[in-house]
């Protein structure tokens, strides 16, 4: 074709093809409606988001999208089991520091009395520390912010303290009636996942893990070369109340005491094919006699932990029935800046068994499960667990055990009702107990000098009556009632809860487990199972 031809029809072809499309487009669906469309059909968004689309574009007033999509995912994950949900944006740093092990902070423990900010602890090493915090300082400001009676609230300071590592907060504190300012350089704070490790008894090692987390790994292994150090032949590890976590550190903990080869848990599920989770290495621990605490809030990862010991009868499970959770998550992150945390699979301990409880009758029955325990009896008599799965399954040693509901422990210890009394819970829903821990160590720190170390102060620290009588006053001006009427347990639990207070003041978690697993019934039974054990 000449040039002189095609600069004539193509103008001409232009023009047709411009007028089909503006035809084309009256026709499509759409056009006249806000509607989108592409080549000629509208995306495949699916029911749900065609709706929030529809109400955040036609509603008559004005709604806020984010919440509606919020209560839209929750109904949607509330037919499915009870451990996939929705973490919204504004709880996902919180999620993951809690689970990553460490946050960015200025590295202290605070309370909230009378809407005064008190600082609890300073965390030795912390960035507090070395700008001079002491324990018994009283925020008054943060930079410009007030934060005395002003109704602070635990979310409002954190979020104020907390910042990017390196950037520089200004803290003005109250001490000795004196108004200083201090000037913190923020930096990453730890959160340990073993609370304490101690020798407990000679050669009789002790750790309290509150979670799994990617950094209890480490923190196991250093916690189990200080005691190997110190003589320890046998092991007392306690997760009672520990609701789980990375799924790989309780493996890897398995592993430092299983022998080689050992199957710890599997997984499985409808587009998860089994996955095996054996020991790899030599453990530091695979001989020695070994004890494993557990409660009803030991869940998930402890339960892998527990189970794997129990079904290879490496040994003895101690407390009572485990949470009866089974199912394996993974975190999804959102374009909204959430995440999704849904169930993928199942796991199955050596034996074979799931000890995932059942969710039939819905989230509300779940939830209750544990009241319904209480309230059967299954908490203070072992004759009352009632187990859902009646399939026997076999340890190493061919012992029966089941699945469908936790870990049923090999020797039952019962809860201590009597522990409870209505003076004793008003007194903790109160907060007595920490309050005044923390007043009479503020105001006493001098009589607390004379004390090296926990152990040091297990040992020596006694509940004087004095101190006993201090604190009964403290709780009647704190309206408790029945002070004047206190049993004998009574007091022997206040006497006991005291000393374990005043040691976590001075030295944290270490100081409380200490101090109050000298009168422990599960750690007491613990021991004279070890002491039977070569």
């Amino acid at each position: 074709m000449s040039n002189r031809k095609l600069n004539v029809f193509l103008p001409l072809l232009m023009a047709v093809v411009l007028a089909l499309g503006m035809f084309l487009g009256h026709k499509m669906p759409g056009s006249n409606t806000g509607g989108t469309t592409v080549f000629f059909t509208k995306p495949d968004k699916g029911p749900v988001q065609e709706v929030l689309d529809l109400i955040k574009t036609k509603y008559v007033d004005t709604l806020n999208t984010e919440t509606l999509q919020q209560e839209a995912i929750e109904g949607i994950l509330a037919h499915l089991d009870p451990h996939s949900v929705y973490i919204p944006p504004s709880q996902l740093q919180s999620v993951n520091e809690d689970l990553e092990g460490n946050f960015e902070g200025i590295g202290v423990e605070f309370n909230i009395t009378a809407d005064t900010v008190n600082v609890v602890s300073v965390i030795s090493g912390g960035p507090s520390e070395a700008a001079g915090l002491q324990t018994g300082d009283k925020i008054l400001k943060v930079n410009d912010s007030i934060v005395a009676g002003v109704g602070i609230t635990t979310d409002k300071i954190r979020k104020l303290l907390r910042g990017p590592s390196g950037s520089e907060v200004a803290t003005t504190l109250l001490r000795n009636n004196k108004q200083i300012v201090a000037k913190i350089k923020r930096g990453l704070i730890p959160l340990y996942s073993i609370d304490a490790s101690y020798m407990i008894q000679p050669e009789v090692g002790y750790i309290k893990i509150s979670k799994f987390s990617a950094k209890t790994y480490d923190e196991f292994l250093e916690a189990m070369r200080k005691l190997t150090k110190a003589g320890m032949k046998k092991l007392i590890i306690d997760v009672r109340q520990n609701p789980g976590g990375f799924m790989d550190a309780a493996t890897r903990i398995a592993d430092e005491l299983l022998g080689d080869g050992k199957l710890i848990v599997y997984t499985k599920g409808k587009d998860f094919p089994r996955t095996d989770f054996k020991t790899k290495r030599p453990g530091m621990f695979e001989k020695g006699a070994l004890t494993i605490l557990t409660d009803e809030g030991s869940a998930s990862a402890s339960e892998i932990l527990a189970g794997a010991i129990q079904d290879w009868d490496r040994g003895t499970i101690i407390g009572r029935r485990t949470f009866g959770k089974g199912l394996v998550q993974e975190q999804y992150d959102l374009d909204n800046g959430g995440a999704l945390r849904l169930t993928v699979a199942r796991y199955y301990i050596p034996s074979g068994r799931s000890i995932q409880k059942s969710y039939s009758n819905g989230r509300d029955a779940y939830d209750e499960d544990i009241t319904n325990r209480f309230n059967h009896g299954e908490l203070v008599n072992k004759d009352s667990i009632h187990i859902t799965d009646t399939v026997p399954y076999q340890t190493a040693s061919g012992r029966k055990v089941y699945g469908g509901g936790g870990i049923t422990p090999d020797i039952f210890i019962p809860f201590d009702t009597t522990r409870f009394s209505p003076t004793l819970m008003a007194i903790y829903t109160r907060n007595s107990f920490s309050n005044f821990a923390y007043h009479y160590y503020t105001s006493h720190k001098e009589e607390f000098a004379q004390y090296k170390d926990a152990e040091d102060f297990t040992h020596k620290f006694q509940t004087t009556p004095a101190l006993f009588d201090q604190f009964k006053e403290y709780a009647k001006k704190d309206s408790v009632p029945g002070m004047d009427r206190l049993s004998a347990k009574d007091e022997t639990e206040i006497k006991s809860r005291i000393k374990a207070l005043l040691a976590r003041q001075l030295y944290r978690s270490q100081g409380f487990y200490e101090a109050i697993n000298a009168t422990d019934p599960v750690v007491k039974k613990a021991l004279e199972v070890l002491d039977k054990e070569n």
